[in-house]
């Protein structure tokens, strides 16, 4: 029987079907590596084994979402951390190895000898109920609005077919009642026959506001074209069914968005990050789930780093002072500053008065709004650190 070390590395290349997992010692060997179903039997199998090996056990993992959330949460269930390796530098450290092969026992492998040979690697936690239903109601707002966003494409795109006018004429993507209309015609003729007051009458059934403003400009595209176009009848019912499907998308994301209201406002700091101008409980969620827990950041720096917002230089030999955009950072998090950022500078205030201050000495609009998002930044941090709202004044500075 081998002896027992007093520490392994456990390398683990994560996938939805199955994990490779494999350990090595002090020394780079081998000591054990097998695949485990994404199962918790099997799972927790390998963990007890791997468990025996050593007194302690450093674990490490290449995927930190929906593929390794068993994984996971069966680790921290057994006291158990595990650090992310990103996949970028599994990648370039696979170079150092000898061999051209890739295999998921090879990938795990140099996963554990990365861990071993580096400290600096980010701690992945489990999180909690709260972030966790913000996380998946987050993901799946953005995909329905995604979804959303294709529908109306298409519809514009077989409207511009056989109604050109029509399609001209309004804002699809923010007109309601253009939506409707186009549920009921899709037609030149159509819209002809029916006439202004029948038109503007079914509009009004329908819950449409301005239903006579909707009507005229219906009446005035149709007006403008008097041929019918090939194909006109399946267009006219292609374009129905996506009006009515985007209407429904439409109660679905008001749904969603309510319950991640509903959920955004029950978390502790939830009030303190709406205080911030341009921050809303839709990118308040964002920035929960992005951020994680604020303790990993020491200062307003880090969280600023992990935004994108700090420039990373690029120097060597007597070239100096080149600092350039970084390439590793949580997209998602300079989403958040991003957005709240260009919403901030709608109404008078402090976010308006810098970003004004930024273009007059000579900064384009993204440049400006960049630097306001680095602002805002230390802004929140700064109050989620000490847990008072946002206010225009500036704190009152205590005596020591």
């Amino acid at each position: 029987m081998s002896k027992r070390r007093a520490c392994v590395w456990a390398g683990i290349d994560a996938g939805k079907g199955h994990h490779w997992t494999a350990a090595v010692d002090e020394t780079g060997a081998t000591l054990w590596s097998k695949k485990v179903d994404n199962d918790e039997s099997a799972i927790l199998s390998a963990l007890g084994e791997i468990l025996n090996l050593a007194d302690e056990v450093r674990w490490a993992v290449d995927i930190s979402g929906t593929a390794s959330a068993l994984l996971l949460a069966l680790l921290a269930a057994h006291g158990q951390q595990a650090v992310y390796v990103p996949g970028r530098t599994v990648n370039r450290m696979a170079g150092a190895y000898r061999g051209e092969a890739k295999t998921d026992a090879r990938d795990a492998y140099i996963i554990a000898e990365t861990a071993r040979h580096r400290r600096d690697f980010a701690t992945i936690d489990v999180p909690a109920q709260l972030a966790a239903e913000l996380a998946l109601l987050t993901a799946h707002r953005s995909d329905l609005v995604a979804d959303r966003v294709r529908m109306i494409n298409r519809l514009r795109d077989v409207l511009t077919g056989v109604f050109p006018a029509l399609e001209r004429s309004f804002d699809y993507s923010a007109h309601k009642g253009a939506l409707v209309l186009l549920t009921g015609y899709q037609t030149p003729a159509a819209i002809r026959r029916r006439g202004r007051a029948r038109l503007t009458a079914w509009l009004a059934n329908r819950g449409v506001r301005s239903a006579d403003a909707v009507a005229v400009t219906a009446l005035e595209a149709a007006r403008t074209q008097q041929t019918a176009l090939p194909g006109e009848e399946v267009a006219a019912q292609i374009v129905a069914d996506l009006a009515e499907q985007i209407l429904a998308l439409d109660e679905r994301l008001k749904r969603i968005e309510k319950r991640i209201r509903e959920t955004f406002r029950s978390h502790p700091q939830a009030e303190i990050i709406e205080s911030l101008p341009g921050m809303g409980p839709m990118l308040g969620a964002e920035f929960v789930v992005a951020a994680g827990d604020l303790t990993a950041y020491a200062d307003a720096g880090h969280l600023a780093s992990a935004a994108g917002l700090v420039p990373v230089p690029r120097d060597s030999g007597r070239r100096t002072g080149n600092l350039h955009r970084p390439k590793r950072y949580s997209r998602r998090l300079r989403r958040v500053f991003y957005l709240s950022a260009q919403t901030s500078i709608i109404r008078e205030g402090p976010n308006r008065d810098f970003y004004l201050k930024k273009r007059g000495e000579g900064c384009k609009h993204v440049q400006a709004i960049i630097a306001l998002a680095r602002r805002r930044a230390s802004v929140l941090w700064a109050l989620l650190r000490d847990g008072r709202m946002f206010t225009t004044a500036p704190p009152v500075t205590q005596a020591a």
